[in-house]
């Protein structure tokens, strides 16, 4: 008897992992893909049904090309600023803290990047910042790719 509860028991543990690792893997609290994917299709729908909606604090994971390298905004902590457009014609501005993490280095109009960090919407499009570790680990981390190199 003791023998068939324990496998009874594993057989539910086992089960309730399998379901918790699924929906770890393909959905976070906020219903967005959680885990980075280089599917632009999936990431750029995202992106556009947040824009659409109005919605905000997003962990979003894309790709775009650089249509313009703006002036770094200098107020409080400084950021990197830049203008991706995403294939869909979407634009996003990309506020990347240099305080906390590495400047992107020979960033030019016409580069492609990918990035990883937190969607905010605005009228232009939306800005993605959180790009960068958090030293306080009270955020997920993002980061930003460009001709091989990742800055976080």
């Amino acid at each position: 008897m003791k023998r068939k509860r324990k496998t009874i028991d594993m057989q539910k543990i086992l089960i309730a992992l399998a379901i918790f690792a699924i929906g770890y893997v393909f959905v976070d609290e906020a219903g967005v893909t959680s885990r980075p994917t280089s599917e632009s299709a999936d990431a750029e729908s995202i992106l556009e049904d947040a824009f659409a909606n109005r919605r905000s604090d997003l962990q979003v994971h894309g790709s775009g090309e650089v249509t313009r390298v703006l002036p770094d905004d200098t107020e409080g902590s400084r950021h990197q600023r830049f203008i991706l457009r995403l294939q869909s014609g979407q634009t996003l501005l990309v506020a990347h803290n240099i305080d906390l993490a590495p400047r992107v280095s020979e960033l030019s109009k016409g580069d492609m990047v990918e990035f990883y960090g937190e969607y905010e919407w605005t009228e232009q499009g939306g800005v993605i910042h959180w790009t960068h570790h958090d030293p306080q680990k009270r955020h997920v981390g993002g980061w930003i790719k460009h001709q091989g190199r990742t800055y976080q």
